[in-house]
Parts: structure tokens; sequence; C-alpha cells
């Protein structure tokens, strides 16, 4: 039997006009959002979506990104559906209410662009703003391409109002090299996206004077630990919820997502782990070094950083000899980078554990290019060959 063709409908956006397009086709009801770069063109773009009556929103021009996040929760625990968008500094600005948004089970979703945080003032890309946040109880999904963007967006919806799960949704992508970068991106119809995501439904509204409830209340000793416990649990179930989520999408668009993403792992005895945009330089220079006879080099592209895939990362590093873990942000203080410690632990429990090695880059925006990962690929084999890990912790790109 042959498969089914897929339609496709092929457009040119840049990945802000991407995530704007995407939340066209969810049709939120509501989306409160305040501008800053290099976000903006993603509320800009969707404004004019509401001016021009193509969809049924109601936009919430707010004083801030506080104020922003706020009026979502609001929204959301009164039965809408509603979405946000911000980067960096805006952020750090919701940081109160990011935790309140997840303590109450509010699946709002949000597009972060991965933009630096201050100071000094850097409005170009790092990881800083989203790893910040990775503990607030927010899933996140990082995206490699404007493709993965659209795609990301549109199964976030699903995957945080899935009743065993009811967590907001992150989708970051890179700030300008993705954000800014104009790609070719496949779109599905607006109806398949409104059957895909279906109808929200909450199961406790604000707004049911019949079965009257609370959000917010003190929570002190007597019950704070176990609605703490339940966000752990929620947390480990949105894991299944992901993966099948992904492979419903996949049915529909031809396009499956897991948690990590494997690329010419079959056989490599070196691995490259990495998230966003990055992932594409790497697939690059894995491609390059093939054609050079240089074949035992793979790339584990983390999706979903939270819930961290730990099962996913021993099960497809447990036989490697040596990991490279790339970070995008620092955790200052800490031995190494926020994804490379969360590798590291996940590969502890493993009777026989690959070397691994933590590269800090692109901080700020710094370009990251093929001849960068080729020095990484230097130090995997250099390791593979002595068997042991000299620096534990480098600085790729970095004036000395």
């Amino acid at each position: 039997m042959m498969a089914k063709t897929l339609a496709k409908k092929i457009l040119a956006l840049t990945g802000d006009e991407t995530a704007a397009e995407a939340m066209r086709q969810i049709n939120p009801d509501v989306v409160a959002a305040y501008p800053i770069t290099p976000q903006t063109e993603i509320v800009q773009n969707y404004s004019q979506f509401v001016a021009n009556g193509m969809v049924k929103t109601e936009m919430v021009r707010v004083e801030s990104e506080h104020s922003a996040m706020s009026a979502c929760i609001g929204a959301a625990a009164a039965g809408a559906r509603a979405m946000t968008a911000t980067c960096a500094n805006g952020l750090a600005l919701m940081w109160e209410v990011l935790y309140i948004a997840a303590s109450y089970r509010l699946p709002i979703v949000m597009a972060v662009v991965n933009r630096a945080l201050s100071g000094p003032i850097n409005i170009h890309c790092d990881h800083s703003d989203s790893m910040g946040a990775r503990d607030s109880g927010w899933i996140q999904l990082y995206s490699e391409n404007c493709q993965e963007v659209y795609d990301n967006l549109i199964q976030a919806v699903k995957i945080g109002e899935n009743k065993n799960v009811l967590l907001p949704v992150m989708v970051c992508f890179d700030g300008f090299i993705i954000s800014h970068e104009t790609e070719r991106v496949e779109i599905l119809e607006d109806e398949e996206v409104k059957n895909f995501i279906g109808e929200f439904k909450i199961e406790h509204s604000l707004l049911d004077l019949k079965h009257p409830v609370t959000y917010g209340p003190l929570d002190l000793f007597d019950y704070y630990f176990e609605h703490k416990r339940q966000q752990v649990d929620a947390m480990e179930k949105a894991i299944p919820v992901i993966k099948e989520v992904g492979k419903e999408y996949g049915r529909l668009s031809g396009r499956s997502y897991e948690l990590v993403e494997k690329f010419n792992m079959e056989n490599a005895d070196m691995v490259i782990v990495a998230l966003g945009s990055t992932a594409g330089t790497i697939k690059a220079t894995i491609e390059e070094l093939k054609e050079n006879g240089i074949e035992n080099v793979g790339l584990l592209k983390i999706r979903a950083f939270r819930p961290f895939p730990y099962e996913d990362i021993q099960n497809n590093l447990k036989d490697k000899a040596c990991i490279a873990v790339m970070d995008r942000s620092a955790s200052f203080g800490a031995l190494g980078g926020p994804v490379f410690l969360e590798v590291r632990s996940a590969l502890y429990e493993l009777n026989k554990r690959p070397l691994v090695i933590n590269y800090i880059y692109g901080l700020g925006g710094r370009e990251t290019s093929v001849e960068h990962i080729k020095k990484v690929v230097e130090g995997l084999n250099k390791i593979r060959k002595s068997k042991k890990v000299e620096n534990l912790v480098n600085y790729l790109g970095v004036r000395e």
C-alpha cells in the first residue's frame, strides 16, 4: 500500500515570522505581550493579524513582561488558551510569575527568542535567559531552525494541555540566527492545525460560578510540599506525552519528533551533544569530515531540555568513547555549563562511563563556525587516544 502523499505549502519566513504564523493558526483566545529585541517581530506580526481580523484573539498590550505573563495567567485560569513571547531581560522580568504559571498548572505557551542577559548590554544570542529559567517548572523545547520553530509551537499546545501534564511550555530558538534568518518552511493547512490541537477545555475555571475554585491561596507547610511533588510527577508524565505528540505530528506533517535527535550516531565513538541552531553547524561539519574519511563523529541533539531526557542520553551515549557537551551559557561558580552538568549526571550510573568534556561557546552572539567544531572534534580525538580529560571545561572561540 502506497504511503499518503502530504500536500505541502511552502513559505519563505524568518524565525519570528514563522512563530507568528504558527500562533495565527493556533488562534489563541488571549495573547498578552510586550516588545523586546529580537522577539518584537513576533508580537508585531501577530498584532497585525488581530487588526486584520484574521484571528479571534484578544490582544493585550501591557506595560511590561511581568504584566504580560500575569495577564496570561489570569486568562488561562479563566479557561482561555493563552500565549506570549519574550526573551532575555524580558524573561528575567517575568521571573516571579514564571513559577506561578507552572505552580497553577496552566498550559501557557511562550516563544522564547534566546538572547544574552545584560550586563553589559547585549542583544545577540546565547542561552543564559532560558537556561536561567530551567527550574521554574516550564517544559522547554529547543529549535534548530525555522521549521522546528513552527513544528514545536504547534506541538507545544497539545503537550501542555494534555490532562496528564497541564504545564506551561517554552519554545526556544536562537536570537537573530533563527529569529531574523529567512528559511524555507513547510506550513500545514489552518484546518489541520485546528484539528490537531483541538479545543482547550479547562477543568477548573475561575469563571465557573457553579463550581468555585481558588487560585493562588496561601500554601504553607501543610500542603506546599505535596503540590511541588505533583509538579515533579507532571514533568515525568510529560516525557511519554512529548513522544506521542511528536509521532502524531509526524503522521500529519511527515516530520516526527522525539526528545532527542540522532545524527550519524550508528558508527560514531565520539559524540557532540548540543541544542539550538548550532546543531546545524555540527551536522555540516560532520558531513565535511565524512567526505575526508572521518566517519566516527556523531551528534546527539537535545530537543527537550525540560523534562530532561536522561534515559535517552544514557541509551545513546553508553557505548561511546568520549563526549563533548556544548553550552551556550555559563553557570557561574559551577563545574561547567548547565547542559554539561545534566548530561554528565545522567551518565554517572553507567557501568562503563564515556569520558565527557565541556565547551562553553557563542556567548553574546559570538560566531561558532565549522572550524570551531573541528577543534572540538580534535579535542575529542585526543581524549579518545589518551583515555583522559585534561581540561574539563573549555571556552571555544574566546580571546585569551
